[in-house]
C-alpha cells in the first residue's frame, strides 16, 4: 500500500506546474446522455436589488465555487454599479478559519459548518450563521487511461480504489462491473490522487463513499482525505492537472474540471451506469432535505442522496454554500452581502451551466431568497 504523501515527492509535479488558467473557461458538462430525465425547473427569477452598503466585499474559501463566485460577481457589477466582491479560492477549509476569525464578509464552503465550526461563527457573528447553497455541481470520479473512454464504477469499486484494495486497472472487480466487459483495462497501477488541502469536495466524496459503499470505506469522512493512498495536491485545478500528467491516474474533483484530458467515469448504483450531466444530477437533487427543516440555514441533508439507487439519477454531487451571519454588526455590510447573493440566487444562476454547475431549482430558489432578505 502507498501512503500519501505530498505531490511535490513524485515525478508527476513538473506537469503540475503548468498554468492553470483554463479554469476560467470551463465548458458545461456534456448533455449527451442517453438516459433521460424530467430535471427540476431551474431558478428563474431576476434580481430585485437594494443595491449600496461595503464594496468590495471579501470573500474566501471553496475553490469548486470558483468560477460561479466569478459569475455571480460580475452580475452584481451589473445589477450594482461599482460593486465588488474580492473573493480568494484557498479551499473550504480555510474560508471557514478565515470567516470564524471575523477576517472576511462571507466564506464559502463545500460542507455546511457544523458543531465547533457552527459555534465558532456563531461568537463572530453574535448570531446565528447561516448556511445558503448558491452552487450545485456534480463530482466526478474523473480519470485518465488511454484506450478507456466509458468506465463505469460502482460505489463498491470507487471504495475499494481510493482506500487501496483495489491498485491495478485490470483487476477483476473493475472488469466484473457491467458495461466493462469489453473494455481492455491495462496492467497499469492505478495512481490515486487526492486534494492535500482541506476541502468540503473530500468531505462530500467521503460522505458519499461511506452512505453508498458502507462495507467497503470505513475511513470515514471529514476535509482531510482518509484514504491513505496516493499522492496529494492543492485544490481543484491542482488534482486535475496531476492526473492528466501521467497516464492511470484518477481523483474525485467537481464536474467542471473534468475536461481537457481527463474523463468522468459513469457511476452504477445498482441500475446500470449514469453519465455525468445537468439533468441526471437535477434528478438526484429532487429528494435533496434540509437538515433544519423551517430554518433559513439552509443545509442540505444529502445522505439520501449519496445512499440512493434512482434509476438515470446521478448522486455524487456537492452543495456549495455561502456562510453567513444572520445580523451584522455593520449595516453596510449586511446590506452589501443581501444585494450580492440576491444577484447570485436569480440573475447569477442562469449562465451556470456553461461552467459545469446545476443552476438551483426553483423550490430551492424560494427558500434562499426567503433566508437573503431575513439577513440583518
Amino acid at each position: 500500500m502507498k501512503i500519501m504523501r505530498p505531490l511535490s515527492a513524485v515525478g508527476i509535479v513538473a506537469s503540475a506546474a503548468l498554468v492553470l488558467a483554463a479554469c476560467g473557461t470551463d465548458p458545461a458538462a456534456s448533455n449527451s446522455s442517453g438516459s433521460s430525465s424530467a430535471a427540476a425547473p431551474a431558478a428563474t427569477e431576476t434580481a430585485d436589488v437594494q443595491c449600496g452598503g461595503k464594496s468590495p466585499l471579501s470573500a474566501e474559501g471553496s475553490s469548486a465555487q470558483k468560477n460561479a463566485i466569478d459569475i455571480f460577481t460580475q452580475q452584481y457589477g451589473k445589477k450594482c454599479s461599482g460593486q465588488q466582491v474580492n473573493y480568494n479560492p484557498s479551499g473550504s477549509g480555510a474560508g471557514v478559519k478565515q470567516f470564524t476569525a471575523n477576517q472576511i464578509d462571507f466564506g464559502g464552503s463545500d460542507s455546511p459548518i457544523k458543531d465547533a465550526d457552527a459555534e465558532a461563527a456563531k461568537a463572530r457573528c453574535a448570531s446565528d450563521a447561516w448556511n445558503i447553497p448558491l452552487v450545485v455541481g456534480p463530482i466526478a470520479v474523473a480519470y485518465k487511461l488511454d484506450g478507456v473512454d466509458k468506465l463505469v464504477l460502482t460505489p463498491s469499486v470507487t471504495a475499494k480504489i481510493f482506500s487501496g484494495a483495489i491498485t491495478k486497472w485490470n483487476d477483476p472487480a473493475i472488469k466484473a462491473v457491467k458495461g466493462n466487459e469489453s473494455l481492455n483495462l491495462p496492467d497499469k497501477p492505478i495512481q490515486v490522487v487526492s486534494r492535500a488541502d482541506e476541502s468540503g469536495t473530500t468531505d462530500n466524496f467521503q460522505k458519499y463513499l461511506g452512505a453508498a459503499a458502507k462495507a467497503d470505506w470505513t475511513k470515514g469522512a471529514g476535509k482531510k482525505f482518509n484514504g491513505g493512498v496516493g499522492n496529494g495536491a492543492q485544490g481543484s485545478n491542482g488534482v486535475a492537472t496531476a492526473v492528466k500528467a501521467s497516464d492511470g491516474g484518477i481523483t474525485y474533483v467537481e464536474g467542471a474540471f473534468a475536461k481537457d484530458g481527463l474523463t468522468p467515469a459513469l457511476i452504477d448504483s445498482g441500475s446500470g451506469g449514469v453519465e455525468l450531466t445537468s439533468e441526471n444530477v437535477a434528478k438526484s437533487l429532487d429528494a435533496a432535505k434540509f437538515l433544519k427543516e423551517g430554518s433559513n440555514d439552509l443545509a442540505l441533508d444529502l445522505n439520501g442522496i449519496y445512499a440512493s439507487n434512482t434509476p438515470g439519477a446521478y448522486p455524487l454531487l456537492l452543495t456549495t454554500y455561502e456562510i453567513v451571519c444572520s445580523k451584522y454588526a455593520n449595516p453596510d455590510v449586511a446590506k452589501a452581502v443581501k444585494a450580492f447573493l440576491t444577484v447570485a440566487a436569480t440573475d447569477g444562476q442562469k449562465p451556470l451551466s456553461a461552467k459545469g454547475y446545476v443552476p438551483i431549482p426553483q423550490s430551492l430558489q424560494t427558500k434562499v431568497l426567503a433566508a437573503v432578505k431575513a439577513i440583518s
